[in-house]
């Protein structure tokens, strides 16, 4: 399958994720070394893998939980061709967890750490197409103050010449006397 933007492909497997019944999260993702761009990324269910503990100096940094993670391999990987779409690179259908079925039996079997996993992911998505929105501005802004700036530069280099010569010609009016 092939998606016009990561967007895309992040909200499809989203729905997809939602109908078959397990909640999406994003996994990982390769930039270009280059300019910094994703090049590609993996979503999968949000029981993949398994928690480790976070130790600090003197311990546990936090109190312990239960997991909720199962090391379950269900996943796309995505990837960015050449002519700038999207496309899957790679599915793994199998989950090794019991899935939710149907969307009123998920509010009901969904666990509240699930629920809040798939809250926080749509809350994030929210946040980040926000956050591009304040960076076109801020970039669209950046460009009128260089522009205005560079303006200024050329005024101020104007004045500077004009005093320059006319310090010249003072100079050269006195040399005369």
């Amino acid at each position: 399958m092939e998606f016009e933007s990561e967007d895309a492909a992040k909200i499809f497997y989203d729905e997809y994720a939602r109908q078959v019944g397990f909640v999406m999260r994003v996994m990982s993702c390769r930039r270009s070394e280059r300019d910094g761009r994703i090049l590609a990324r993996r979503l999968g269910c949000n029981k993949e893998g398994y928690c480790v503990s976070i130790r600090g100096k003197f311990g546990p940094v936090r109190k312990p939980r239960s997991s909720t993670r199962e090391g379950c391999k269900a996943m796309i990987h995505i990837k960015l061709n050449k002519s700038g779409k999207w496309v899957i690179t790679r599915f793994v259908k199998e989950h090794n967890h019991p899935l939710v079925i149907a969307p009123q039996e998920a509010r009901q079997t969904m666990d509240e750490k699930d629920k809040k996993i798939q809250e926080l992911t749509v809350e994030l998505r929210n946040k980040k197409r926000l956050c591009s929105a304040y960076q076109e501005q801020l970039t669209a802004f950046m460009k009128i103050v260089e522009n205005h700036s560079n303006q200024l530069s050329k005024k101020v280099q104007t004045v500077v010449n004009n005093l320059k010569e006319y310090e010249s010609i003072e100079l050269q009016l006195l040399q005369q006397r």
